[in-house]
């Protein structure tokens, strides 16, 4: 059986995902809460990128008890996207070699649960567009971030499905969409 590759993103409405804690201002409702609750309940692997693991690993760890996130991200296996950083990376980390595609599908196909793709930016965009991530969740914050953004003018025209999307009490809206496989 094929594992589920998910990401997730906070995203404002000019197509900004970088550095969400600058620009959403407190938009994280009930709704979001849950949503990411029932998402990470079945993931047992995270793929991310080097820079945000390095910001994680510095933080999480001595994160307050209790905290619902550092509960799930301290024990959670994280599979590295990284050229330089050594083998040993400690915090439950291993860092990918080679072909991060070839990874996360050699990944899909072992056992375990759910796998996330948790950034950055470059991470998520080259495997999403890659085709190794089957549902890519946005929540759309009600404000024009600034930042770089998800797909870029660089990217060529790629057609989405939209499998989910509910607006929140919050003001948000999320949507799910997975890679359109016929046209």
């Amino acid at each position: 059986m094929t594992r589920l590759v998910t990401a997730h993103l906070f995203h404002a409405v000019n197509g900004v995902v970088e550095s969400p804690d600058q620009w959403q201002f407190g938009h994280f409702g009930p709704e979001e809460g849950e949503m990411m609750g029932r998402t990470l309940a079945n993931v047992t692997d995270v793929v991310i990128g080097r820079v945000l693991w390095q910001e994680w690993s510095e933080f999480w760890p001595a994160a307050a008890e209790g905290d619902p996130f550092a509960a799930f991200v301290n024990p959670v296996r994280k599979h590295v996207v990284s050229s330089t950083l050594g083998d040993d990376l400690g915090w439950n980390s291993t860092r990918i070699d080679g072909d991060p595609l070839a990874h996360v599908r050699a990944l899909r196909e072992g056992d375990g649960g759910d796998i996330a793709v948790v950034g950055g930016v470059e991470t998520v965009r080259s495997l999403f567009l890659g085709g190794v991530v089957d549902r890519l969740t946005l929540t759309t914050h009600p404000v024009v971030g600034a930042g770089r953004r998800l797909f870029g003018d660089d990217v060529p025209v790629t057609r989405l499905e939209l499998l989910e999307s509910t607006a929140t009490s919050a003001g948000n809206v999320i949507t799910t969409y997975g890679l359109r496989t016929a046209d």
